[in-house]
């Protein structure tokens, strides 16, 4: 999934996540000040039941923060709000410092917004490397039809860094020996991986992970970890294997019954009595 908006979010015109050149450039939710994602009193409503009440917390630019709750805490909903899918009955959201509650999901995905699912959503018939690909086809082929016919040299080399941005994608998420695969024929931990290369190909500002490690073993998960420490990309996500988050995450919003319950370090939220009581045990 990737995001944008009419609000004249822009990015910063870095080289990327882990060295990338900037082939995505354009319109993006980075480059402000201060806080990367801010999140202010969001309350969300089903019928009479509340999935939501007063969420507020903040990200600091290229911080991974992990969201951790029970089953039935909201995380997945606040995520929806997060990514556009979902408006808010109160309360906003703000990237880079600028208000994107009403901004379209689509808009928020080309702004830099970049997500993935509890389920997996990869283009079954097409190879591992296409479904990278696929994730910057949105921009054009530099030149449109005459230019692809006619072999334009601006065609040409888009292409060409496009293919590099694959490969090197590819590489940093395990994937080079599968790249031909069609990813219709991976297990589903390999195709989490190929979910989060296709999220990351087109280098996000903001990344959301939904329970990344679902279907993953040891190693997979011990790459997944290298991987999301190794990003300049500021990462939310909401994973149940409180090993990893204790492990990965800079920081910890803990949610129960739709609120928050504790914000802080991964060692404060171990220490804390609430979420013992509420979560950990």
């Amino acid at each position: 999934m990737t995001m944008s908006g009419e609000t004249g979010v822009e990015r910063d015109g870095g080289t990327g996540v882990n060295g990338g050149t900037g082939v995505s450039g354009g319109e993006g939710v980075s480059g402000g000040t201060g806080t990367a994602l801010t999140v202010e009193a969001v309350s969300v409503s089903f019928g009479g039941v509340r999935a939501l009440s007063d969420v507020s917390f903040e990200v600091p630019p290229g911080q991974v923060c992990g969201v951790i709750g029970p089953n039935g805490a909201g995380k997945t909903t606040l995520f929806d709000v997060i990514s556009g899918l979902r408006r808010p009955v109160s309360g906003s959201v703000s990237v880079a410092g600028r208000d994107t509650t009403a901004v379209p999901a689509v808009r928020r995905a080309r702004g830099g917004l970049r997500r993935t699912f509890q389920r997996t959503q990869v283009f079954g018939r097409l190879t591992v490397a296409d479904n990278v690909l696929a994730a910057m086809e949105w921009r054009g082929g530099g030149g449109g039809l005459l230019a692809d016919l006619a072999g334009w040299p601006a065609r040409r080399r888009l292409e060409r860094e496009r293919r590099r941005r694959v490969e090197e994608v590819l590489a940093l998420c395990g994937l080079t020996e599968l790249r031909d695969a069609y990813a219709a024929s991976l297990p589903v931990g390999q195709r989490r991986l190929v979910e989060l290369a296709r999220a990351l190909a087109d280098d996000p500002a903001l990344l959301l992970l939904d329970e990344p490690t679902s279907g993953l073993d040891a190693d997979q998960t011990a790459r997944l970890g290298e991987v999301v420490r190794s990003l300049d990309t500021t990462t939310l996500l909401v994973e149940h294997d409180m090993g990893f988050v204790m492990e990965v995450c800079d920081r910890l919003v803990v949610l129960d019954l739709g609120r928050v319950i504790a914000v802080g370090t991964p060692a404060e939220i171990r220490d804390d009595p609430a979420v013992r009581a509420a979560y950990l045990g």
